[in-house]
């Protein structure tokens, strides 16, 4: 037995002093702060601020909206069409720039010019008569006087004068009118635009009224949007309303609402003046109506929400540096803001950075330098 003590004996000494120093060790991590480890130097000094983004709640006027699908349209487009029967000689290209009161169309005119010169004649022959017949009245006014012609053939006389003088109007008239017609063979454009089709070519007949070309005012646009009854209720002309289209937004004035609806959809028409020159005519669109009266609410960027399963929430970064979690209950949203029950106005919360943020912890304010 003696020498199973001494084989055994230093072993478990051996293995006993590991296991004290380490219940020393649990011991003092217990009772000691971490500030006492810190102060002998090295790298324990902690996580980094974490670089976030961030801006401030403020109080808005709100209202809930309901998009709507609309179209950007021109206020100037027309088909523009022949006023005189005629041959086209020549049509303006499509996607050709014009302004008012350019050619977009010719038409044969070689009829119309012969008609003109047979006008022209005939209001010279009715002037030489005309001439002719007033020489002829101040003659016999004068044989009357001297008893040398009777004043039947005096009342004659004046009468084929005063008819002469009606057929030499009418001759002018007709001049007119086919100089008219002949102006009416070059077909102008009533606005400025661009030419989006040929509807008649080169050497086609085109008969009076008749389409020949359409032309679209690119540069007076608006937004044309139906929208049902229930609606209009919270809409006023002169107001605005936000307009969407893909990734970009802009704002409109109610430009003016038709106050007839159509008899099969039931809805009512909407034209919204845009200043947006990047939007092409024929762009869809969305446009938000209002469902309720708008009111004053404390709103921050969509970006400062934070969705979790166990709901939304907004980090808030306090005078300390510290990000604080706070549970908010989202409301009206309206473009890029939307409204939050918890947070006041004033209050810097996190928009950029708070995906992998921590309550209580540090953070680095690194918002952008505005634009100079």
């Amino acid at each position: 037995m003696e020498d199973d003590a001494t084989m055994f004996g230093p072993s478990r000494v051996v293995m006993e002093v590991p296991v004290v120093a380490l219940l020393f060790a649990v011991l003092l991590a217990a009772f000691v702060p971490p500030s006492a480890f810190a102060q002998g130097g090295g790298n324990a000094q902690g996580p980094p601020p974490a670089p976030v983004v961030v801006a401030t709640a403020e109080s808005h006027v709100l209202a809930p909206v309901t998009w709507y699908p609309g179209t950007v349209i021109s206020r100037n487009q027309a088909r523009v069409a022949a006023e005189v029967d005629g041959r086209l000689e020549w049509v303006a290209e499509v996607g050709a720039a014009i302004a008012e009161g350019d050619l977009v169309a010719r038409m044969d005119d070689a009829l119309l010019r012969q008609s003109l010169a047979e006008n022209e004649a005939a209001v010279a022959r009715e002037n030489a008569r005309l001439i002719f017949l007033d020489a002829q009245v101040e003659r016999l006014e004068r044989l009357v006087t001297q008893n040398t012609a009777t004043r039947s053939r005096l009342e004659e006389a004046v009468a084929e004068r005063d008819i002469s003088r009606s057929e030499l109007s009418a001759a002018r008239a007709r001049v007119a009118l086919t100089t008219e017609r002949l102006e009416r063979t070059r077909i102008r454009a009533p606005f400025g635009g661009i030419v989006t089709e040929r509807v008649r070519q080169g050497g086609e007949w085109a008969n009076s009224g008749e389409a020949v070309v359409r032309i679209v005012d690119t540069g007076a646009r608006e937004v044309r949007a139906w929208v049902p009854i229930a609606a209009l209720a919270f809409v006023e002309e002169g107001g605005e309303l936000a307009l969407q289209a893909g990734p970009g937004h802009s704002r409109a004035t109610v430009r003016t609402i038709v106050p007839v609806g159509d008899n099969r959809s039931r809805l009512y028409e909407l034209r919204l003046g845009v200043e947006d020159r990047s939007w092409p005519v024929g762009q869809d669109v969305r446009v938000a109506i209002p469902t309720a009266a708008a009111r004053d609410v404390v709103a921050v960027p969509r970006d400062a929400l934070v969705l979790r399963r166990g709901g939304t929430a907004v980090y808030r970064v306090g005078e300390n540096g510290l990000a604080d979690r706070v549970a908010v209950t989202p409301g009206i949203a309206q473009g890029e803001l939307i409204e939050v029950a918890g947070i006041a106005s004033g209050d810097r919360v996190v928009i950029r950075g708070g995906e992998r943020l921590r309550p209580g912890q540090s953070v680095q304010v690194v918002n952008p330098e505005p634009p100079g």
